[in-house]
């Protein structure tokens, strides 16, 4: 019976060994709720509140956004459509596009009607395109948030309008953001806009609110959001260099705080994290026994290159271990996952990466399977070692 083997790694085994939180990584928000994604590495730097359901103002107009894209990708829209506009549309107040029942507008401009002016009424338009009414467009983006992972967000129409029940997470929120952004590279420019006038009857000031576009700290996205309920928020996204991170606030008083607030979220990010490689493909971090095999053993390494987020404060350790089931009954490919490297720093989620065979063990001949059978016999008769 094979028995689970857990192998605690030394430094030396994997490329780089610093690990442990220090309170210069800890970051304080005064946000109601924030998370904050490295998409590059996948890990979730900070979660606070993450998972709550909240008011999300025009944040949510995100899913109507994606919904687009994904109608456009399919082909039930084209972005050189002409849409209708409806009584309901304009009867929306708030953020506008200023859009008049006599309107025929296409989706293009429809899409930065939403994402540069933040248009109650463009959001409907493309609701009303997508489901027929606006009503049963937020019973299927609900479905959809669900097909896409999102548990926490219920819909009650396209663009964050009050409703009771229309709530989204702020995790919701970085899922949509990542999804938008890894699903639709073509279109994702759009959100580093900072203006669009439409037809002359924008007014001039009328720009993107996101504070972080014109800073020069790689911001290029997403949507803001405020309503008295939910108070002031951003969805956000920024590159520097290699990385790119993703970001939710919400719930501050006022659209300086979220400016400031989100601006001292991506500096922190950034600086407090430095991408590295932690174990290199090729390299043999365990080995395990092979049962009946033509060697007694096969070394353990990862697949790809294991590349994490350090952070860059820190004078600890990494901690990791390998994880699997020995002996193995040949016979063995190579690359064949036999367990895992389960690698843990203080402040950070656990990851697990699979830890495969760095090479072939074929089931040995007849003198090996005759010569293991004798020692597991003789290892039965045998007497038990005296106490």
């Amino acid at each position: 019976m094979p028995t689970v083997l857990r192998t605690i790694l030394t430094s030396l085994t994997l490329l780089v060994v610093t690990a442990s939180l220090s309170l210069a990584q800890t970051f304080e928000t005064s946000a109601r709720a924030a998370y904050v994604y490295d998409q590059t590495t996948g890990t979730v730097l900070m979660a606070k509140n993450a998972d709550e359901p909240l008011p999300p103002a025009s944040m949510s107009k995100l899913m109507t956004i994606y919904m687009t894209f994904e109608a456009i990708a399919d082909g039930r829209l084209a972005v050189d459509e002409t849409l209708p506009v409806s009584n309901h549309a304009v009867s929306y107040t708030g953020s506008s596009m200023f859009l008049k029942t006599t309107d025929r507008v296409t989706v293009e401009d429809l899409l930065r009607g939403v994402i540069v002016l933040s248009g109650n009424d463009a959001s409907a338009v493309l609701a009303e395109a997508l489901a027929g009414s606006e009503t049963e467009f937020a019973r299927i983006a609900t479905d959809r948030a669900r097909q896409m992972g999102m548990f926490n967000s219920t819909f009650a129409n396209s663009n964050g309008w009050p409703a009771i029940g229309h709530r989204m997470s702020m995790r919701d929120l970085g899922i949509l953001a990542d999804r938008i952004i890894t699903d639709f590279p073509t279109f994702y420019p759009l959100f580093a806009e900072t203006e669009f006038l439409f037809d002359g009857r924008v007014p001039a000031n009328s720009r993107n609110r996101n504070p972080l576009l014109t800073l020069g700290i790689g911001a290029d996205g997403l949507k803001t959001g405020h309503t008295q309920e939910a108070g002031y928020g951003l969805v956000g996204s920024a590159k520097q260099g290699d990385r790119r991170i993703v970001f939710v606030i919400t719930g501050l008083d006022s659209a300086a705080e979220r400016a400031d607030e989100a601006q001292r979220l991506v500096n922190w990010a950034f600086r407090q994290f430095a991408q590295s490689t932690v174990a290199k493909s090729g390299t043999r971090l365990a080995e395990v026994d092979v049962w009946m095999g033509e060697a007694p053993a096969v070394g353990l390494t990862v697949p790809e290159d294991v590349s994490l987020l350090i952070p860059v404060l820190n004078q600890g350790k990494v901690d990791a271990e390998a994880v699997f089931d020995s002996p193995v009954e040949a016979p063995i490919s190579a690359g064949q996952q036999l367990g895992e490297l389960v690698i843990n720093m203080d402040g950070l989620p656990e990851t697990r990466v699979p830890l495969v065979a760095d090479g072939a063990v074929p089931r040995g001949g007849f003198a090996i399977r005759l010569r293991t059978a004798a020692q597991v016999v003789m290892d039965k008769i045998s007497p038990p070692n005296p106490a």
